[in-house]
C-alpha cells in the first residue's frame, strides 16, 4: 500500500483540545469485521460486548512530565527541551528534541528553573532537532528526578492548541499507569475509569499488563510513499510471564483478546511463537505493521482516531480492513467524532 491512500482531510474543529468530562463517556464507534457494521455507542457500553474469560491488554506505562523550558547560556534564549529518553542514570545523559535547534550548537549550556535548578550541557548533535545533554546536578538520582518533576511539565501535543492545566497531569495519563518512561500517552487506555473497569471485572473480564514506553518515534511523518521503505524508532517493550499466561490460557479457551490501543497491538505482535502464542519479553521493537498483515493474538482493537497519513492509522487499517476503516474515518467526520489523544474511541471486533 502506499502512503496517499491514507490521506483525508481533518477539520480542525475535529482535534479534540480537552478531555470528555467523564473518561468512559467519550463516543465509541464500533466496528464489525465480518458484517462491516458500524455502531456508534459510548466507551462504558464496550461492557457488553465481553464476557466472562475475555481479555483486555493494557499498557501500564506512565507519562512523565518530558516538556522542559531553559534559558542558554549568555543570551538568555528561551530553549524547549523535550526528553525523549534517559541513556545513563549514572552520567545523567538524555536524549533529547530542542527547539529551537538551530540556536544550540555542542558545548552549548542550558539553565533550568528561577534560580538555575538544574543546569545542562550538550555534548553530541544526534539528529537535526535531537541532541544529547549531560545535566549537572549535585545530588541522587532521585533528587534529580525530583526536580524535573518541578521543572518539567505534561507533554501534552503540540495539536493542543492551549497552556497546561492543572487537570492535564491527571487526564493525560491511565489511570493504570505504573512504569514511568512515556514521553505520549497509550490514548486507548484513557477511557477506561475505575468504575467501568470494576464492572468488567465483575462481568469475569481479565486484564493483562504490558509495558510499552511510548517514544516520539511512534508520531514520527512517515515520509516515503512506499511503505515497505519507512523505519520505525525504537520502543521498550515488558512482556511479563503472567501477561503471557492470561493471553495464551484465553486464546486456549477461545475466549476473546482485546488489544488496548496500537501500542499494545504492536508489543503483542513482536514476541509470538511459532504456535500463535504469546512469548514473554523484555527488550525493544521497531515493529511497523501496515496492509496487509496477519495479525496473531488479538482478535479485537480499541484505539483513537488518529492522524491522516500515520503509522497508528496504518496499523488500525491493516487489523480492520483498510475498505472498512476508512469508511468508520469517513462516518466519524461526518458525525463530528472528537480526534486524537483526547477524542474519542474506536473498538473493531
Amino acid at each position: 500500500m502506499k502512503l496517499s491512500q491514507f490521506k483525508f482531510k481533518l477539520p480542525d474543529n475535529l482535534i479534540a483540545q480537552h478531555p470528555a468530562q467523564n473518561r468512559d463517556e467519550s463516543r465509541l464507534m464500533v466496528i464489525h469485521r465480518e458484517t462491516g457494521l458500524i455502531e456508534h455507542k459510548l466507551f462504558k457500553d464496550v461492557l457488553d460486548y465481553f464476557n466472562e474469560g475475555d481479555v483486555m491488554v493494557l499498557n501500564n506505562t506512565k507519562v512523565f512530565p518530558a516538556r522542559m523550558y531553559g534559558n542558554k547560556e549568555k543570551t538568555g534564549a528561551t530553549i524547549e527541551v523535550f526528553l525523549l529518553r534517559e541513556l545513563n542514570a549514572e552520567s545523567l545523559l538524555w536524549d533529547v528534541l530542542v527547539d529551537p535547534a538551530r540556536k544550540i550548537r555542542i558545548g552549548n549550556k542550558l539553565y533550568f528553573g528561577e534560580n538555575d535548578e538544574l543546569v545542562a550541557e550538550v555534548i553530541d548533535n544526534t539528529t537535526s532537532r535531537g541532541r544529547t545533554l549531560r545535566f549537572l546536578f549535585d545530588g541522587t538520582h532521585e533528587e534529580f528526578k525530583q526536580t524535573v518533576y518541578k521543572l518539567g511539565e505534561t507533554p501534552l501535543p503540540k495539536y493542543i492548541d492551549r497552556k497546561v492545566e492543572e487537570d492535564d497531569e491527571e487526564r493525560f495519563q491511565t489511570i493504570f499507569a505504573k512504569h514511568e518512561g512515556a514521553v505520549a500517552v497509550p490514548t486507548a487506555g484513557m477511557h477506561f475509569s475505575r468504575e467501568l473497569m470494576k464492572r468488567m471485572e465483575l462481568k469475569g473480564v481479565e486484564f493483562a499488563e504490558l509495558t510499552l514506553h511510548v517514544g516520539l518515534g511512534t508520531f514520527r511523518p512517515v515520509e516515503v510513499e512506499d511503505l515497505t521503505k519507512h523505519k520505525m524508532d525504537s520502543e521498550q517493550i515488558i512482556i511479563p510471564e503472567h501477561t503471557a499466561d492470561i493471553v495464551n490460557r484465553a486464546k486456549d479457551n477461545r475466549h476473546r483478546v482485546c488489544a488496548v490501543g496500537t501500542t499494545v497491538m504492536r508489543g503483542v505482535e513482536t514476541s509470538v511463537s511459532t504456535y500463535s502464542r504469546l512469548k514473554p519479553f523484555d527488550g525493544w521493537t521497531n515493529k511497523f505493521i501496515f496492509p496487509p498483515y496477519d495479525f496473531q493474538i488479538a482478535d479485537s482493537m480499541i484505539t483513537n482516531f488518529h492522524t491522516p497519513e500515520s503509522t497508528l492509522l496504518m496499523m488500525t487499517a491493516a487489523f480492520g480492513g483498510y475498505d472498512l476503516v476508512m469508511e468508520g474515518y469517513r462516518q466519524a467526520i461526518k458525525e463530528e467524532y472528537r480526534f486524537y489523544a483526547y477524542g474519542d474511541a474506536m473498538m473493531i471486533i
